[in-house]
């Protein structure tokens, strides 16, 4: 594929709402036909393709494979965030926008053509518009809710979830269903996936995540990423960009 791509880890002040920011290019000279798997996050993107102008999008949580179309010339700079950024950065529901995106406004983070210069300037931007927002009112059940999920890699039932926070499962599920469009058992099962593309990169194609059994590993590795694990490990053409980049990453 011969993408340009980079990426930087958050520092520790935001990583609540933020698991990674990204640099994209393309500058094969040529369209890429590419496929997005499901990665647990919700991304803002800011992406310039060859008529020149810089648009803004969110991108809701992904339950399927997507297939996309690289232009040549793009360039796309993203934050992947977490799903607490959903309520207390964005102030809004993205079930609407599962497995797509919109178009959203620059008003609140005021990208300027400078921040487009480096991942670097773009980073120091959204930091300090991230900042801006008050940590103060985050709900501690859902804080913890969260941190559970993801230190987990999604490799923990609902059941011990409710358990731990007091929160029962009916209520997180209302939550999460109307926040994300989809349930947490769902959610989890995404991160535990997602958790699951280093291995398959580096062609261990076994389950070294909570799978019952192999079978069920490539039952889901089929169910999210359309293909076998062994041939999404063989990413020919690099055509999965979430196996490329997961190489690129801190």
């Amino acid at each position: 594929m011969n993408l340009s791509i980079q990426s930087l880890l958050p520092d520790d002040s935001i990583s609540h709402f933020v698991h990674s920011f990204w640099l994209l290019e393309n500058k094969t000279g040529k369209d890429i036909p590419s496929t997005v798997l499901p990665n647990g996050m919700m991304d803002l993107m800011v992406i310039k393709t060859n008529s020149g102008n810089w648009e803004m999008f969110l991108r809701g949580i992904d339950n399927m494979p997507s297939q996309v179309i690289l232009t040549a010339d793009t360039v796309m700079f993203s934050i992947g965030f977490k799903l607490l950024a959903v309520e207390y950065l964005f102030g809004d529901s993205i079930k609407d926008v599962l497995n797509e995106g919109k178009s959203i406004s620059n008003d609140f983070w005021q990208f300027e053509a400078t921040d487009m210069t480096s991942l670097e300037n773009f980073c120091n931007k959204a930091v300090k518009k991230i900042k801006t927002i008050p940590t103060e009112s985050i709900d501690n059940r859902k804080k913890n809710l969260f941190d559970l999920i993801y230190v987990s890699d999604g490799s923990i039932t609902v059941k011990e979830l409710s358990e731990q926070v007091y929160w029962s499962s009916r209520q997180i599920n209302r939550y999460f269903n109307q926040q994300f469009g989809i349930s947490l058992k769902t959610y989890c099962n995404i991160l535990r996936f997602r958790a699951s593309f280093k291995h398959i990169s580096e062609g261990k194609l076994f389950p070294e995540q909570n799978f019952t059994d192999q079978n069920h590993f490539i039952k889901e590795i089929k169910k999210y990423a359309g293909v076998t694990p062994k041939e999404l490990s063989k990413n020919k053409d690099e055509r999965f960009i979430d196996l490329a980049v997961i190489k690129k990453h801190p």
